[in-house]
């Protein structure tokens, strides 16, 4: 499935202002979130505040998500891009709606204050409930994100 578009989080936006992110080396885990969740880009900054509507671990889903590889962060002209590979769960069948990419202070696992980059609407609008096969996330074509600035 091919992720839409993805919202970079206010205080993700703010942060990488002030080198609190770094795009290309920091590690970022993939996180299912049911359609409990009511994004708050403004808001939410943390991983508790997605955390309790996270999809529980079962049906082919572990809690804490799975953590992004080949991430990159590059540049053509005046366009920098993020992304990542594709993000798999073999043999799911959980229900979910969102993703959301958080970055993991630690680098081995999510912990409450670890904090939110970006989700997507995965569902567009509605729940996606996996049939045992497995579900491959595929961030984005384009990228995870763009910024585009005129020099």
């Amino acid at each position: 499935m091919a992720a839409g578009a993805w919202t970079v989080y206010s205080n993700a936006a703010l942060e990488m202002t002030q080198a609190v992110f770094n795009l290309a080396t920091d590690t970022y885990f993939m996180i299912l979130a049911t359609n409990s969740y009511v994004p708050a880009p403004d808001a939410d900054f943390q991983y508790s505040n997605v955390s309790t509507n996270e999809v529980a671990t079962g049906g082919g889903y572990t809690v804490g998500g799975v953590k992004l590889t080949s991430q990159t962060d590059t540049r053509a002209t005046s366009t920098v891009t993020f992304t990542a590979a594709n993000v798999t769960w073999a043999s799911f069948t959980a229900t979910f709606r969102y993703g959301v990419i958080v970055r993991s202070a630690n680098g081995t696992g999510l912990a409450a204050a670890d904090k939110l980059l970006c989700y997507s609407d995965l569902g567009g609008g509605s729940s996606i409930t996996g049939g045992g096969g497995t579900l491959i996330i595929q961030p984005n074509t384009s990228g995870i994100f763009t910024v585009t600035h005129n020099p």
